[in-house]
């Protein structure tokens, strides 16, 4: 087998996985850093972010403004020593991002553009058009390009984290191009694989978040934290569940149900359009249960309104929104109303790390969406993920670097035959199994609907039990699959069969999580456990891998200026 030795190893190629690269990089020039994708870094999600990135730059506007907004978002649930780091720093990497070359949008005397978003205080987001994340992607991305020492394994699947004497120690990775696992060694890996939306059936996620690092993390004994909270985006193009970027509202853009009213006036009248994303999902879905919503083929909807912002204002600061609308519904928001409904969009949940991106597994870091630092919370402040990308990205790749110049060398030979058992499991699981009578999609399908149907915008006991058994049941089928295609190169259904296990993981961790907080808080809304309970559950829930599904325990959060109040706009 070969063996391929490193000093840091990085798996996932997007924001947060190209800045803790160019982070590591400018430690040392002695540390060679991998970065590992199972695709090409540019088709990595965070090209699909529109809106922008959030970050105090405008003279309106302070940290500690930042701070109450995000926290007051979080409901509270929010380590407020994690927040104010990220407050601090966001500034400078927008600033360190605009040095780099990314095409910030402007005011006319030349300074950076900030625009408004839902749950803010001020204009707050920093922003690209509507295209800001593909922006934000290449800059990173071509920046990585200066550095020798950042090694490419484009189109690398980690199958497993190599753990030995208590340590990570390296991946074990398939090469797409011939199915065979490589063992990659490191002295450090840092998981930037992203969010898990692919657990459900309506996501604005690309096909490829499918919870990978979160699932590689939680096996290896790390637990995931405060998973049961799912933010739904308000905004989601039926059919498609192509976001409608909140910068639509921020721009001026309103909601209208059936009616022809704007119905957010009877919920959050004081703030509107402008509401936080989890405030604004129920009142749709309470519009469309009161018969408020128009029908359509994909379901119920209400209208996104932005007609009256003009054709100019559209083309210079929304084309995406017209480019997208006109393409997968054929109409055009200059002249007519665009459909949408609330999807899945973002996980304020991940792998439980500390301030610097470290877990409780030596060897072992994290950063970006697969994360919980915790700086979301119960629900994540809308524009804060592109610049937690950039902040705990950096930090994370930093820390990486200088612990890896002062660790010990990876022992090759215990490592390698970690990896050449990796290489046993798959080839005897998947590729030469037979007699498997369950197909990859009918179980990933039927994951979806149990997701959708118990851990959607409202829960309740019985939904969130329904799903847990769903998922366990699914679990027991997914033991029975067999793979049509045997090839060897690019064989794109063992790389379906490899996400699917990871869903079922991660999945099983939100339902879990979901049943034993007895509350409503955030993005997680029980419906018979209808107000938040800060004297039992204003804690972090810490998801625990165990051979009878996961062990829910509880930490503390911290507070540090901001003691929990009433959530109020």
């Amino acid at each position: 087998m070969e063996t391929i030795e490193h000093d840091i190893v990085i798996v996932g190629g997007g924001a947060a996985g190209l800045r803790a690269a160019i982070a590591a990089a400018e430690v040392s020039p002695q540390l060679s850093i991998a970065l590992v994708s199972k695709v090409y870094p540019m088709r990595s999600h965070t090209v699909s972010a529109e809106g922008g990135a959030g970050a105090a730059v405008g003279g309106d506007d302070s940290l500690d403004l930042h701070a109450f907004d995000t926290i007051r978002g979080s409901d509270y649930l929010a380590d407020q020593d994690a927040v104010e780091v990220f407050v601090a720093e966001s500034p400078g990497e927008i600033v360190q991002l605009e040095h780099w070359g990314c095409p910030w949008s402007r005011e006319p005397d030349g300074t950076i553009a900030v625009r408004a978003f839902g749950g803010m205080s001020v204009n707050r987001t920093v922003f690209a058009a509507d295209k800001t994340g593909f922006h934000l992607l290449h800059t990173l991305f071509q920046t990585s390009l200066k550095y020798e020492r950042i090694v490419r394994h484009d189109e690398f699947f980690v199958t497993s984290l190599l753990v030995e004497d208590g340590r990570c120690a390296g991946v074990a990775a398939i090469d797409l191009l011939d199915s065979e696992v490589r063992c990659i060694t490191a002295k450090a890996v840092i998981l930037c694989t992203g969010g898990c939306g692919r657990i459900f059936s309506f996501t604005t996620n690309a096909a490829i978040n499918t919870g990978d690092g979160m699932a590689l993390a939680y096996r290896a004994g790390v637990p995931l934290e405060d998973m049961e909270f799912v933010q739904y985006h308000p905004t989601g193009l039926p059919g498609t569940g192509i976001l409608m970027t909140e910068a639509s509202r921020g721009e001026g853009g309103y909601l209208v149900n059936n009616e022809g009213r704007r119905f957010l006036e009877d919920y959050i009248p004081s703030k509107m359009e402008l509401g936080p994303r989890d405030i604004l999902s129920r009142a749709i879905i309470q519009e469309i249960e009161k018969g408020h919503a128009f029908q359509g083929p994909y379901g119920e909807y209400v209208h996104l309104d932005v007609r009256h912002l003009g054709e100019r204002t559209i083309d210079t600061k929304l084309p995406f929104v017209r480019e997208l609308v006109r393409d997968f519904v054929g109409i055009d928001p200059v002249h007519e109303p665009i459909p949408v409904r609330p999807v899945v969009h973002y996980m304020m949940g991940g792998v439980d790390t500390d301030l610097v991106g470290r877990t409780r597994l030596p060897g072992l870091y994290a950063a970006g969406e697969a994360a919980c630092v915790s700086i979301n919370g119960a629900n994540r402040l809308g524009s804060n993920s592109l610049s937690e990308c950039l902040v705990f990205g950096a930090r994370v790749g930093r820390k990486a670097a200088e612990d890896a110049l002062d660790a010990q060398p990876v022992p090759g030979n215990p490592v390698a035959r970690l990896a050449e058992s990796e290489q046993e499991r798959l080839v005897g699981s998947y590729l030469e199994k037979d007699g498997g009578r369950e197909r990859i999609a009918a179980i990933r399908r039927d994951l979806q609907a149990a997701l959708e149907k118990g851990a959607g915008v409202f829960r309740t006991e019985e939904s969130l039990r329904d799903a847990v058994m769903a998922v366990r049941a699914l679990r027991e089928r997914y033991r029975a699959i067999s793979l049509d295609d045997r090839g060897r190169a690019f064989n794109t259904e063992l790389v379906a069969a490899l996400e699917l296990d990871n869903m079922l993981d991660v999945a099983e961790t939100i339902v879990t999580s979901g049943l034993v907080r007895r509350e409503s808080r955030g993005s997680h809304t029980r419906r018979d456990h209808a107000v938040r309970e800060d004297d039992r559950f204003l804690k972090h829930s810490l998801a625990f891998a165990t051979t009878d599904g996961p062990r829910i325990e509880y930490s503390d959060v911290t507070i540090t200026r901001w003691p929990p109040a009433e959530r109020k706009y």
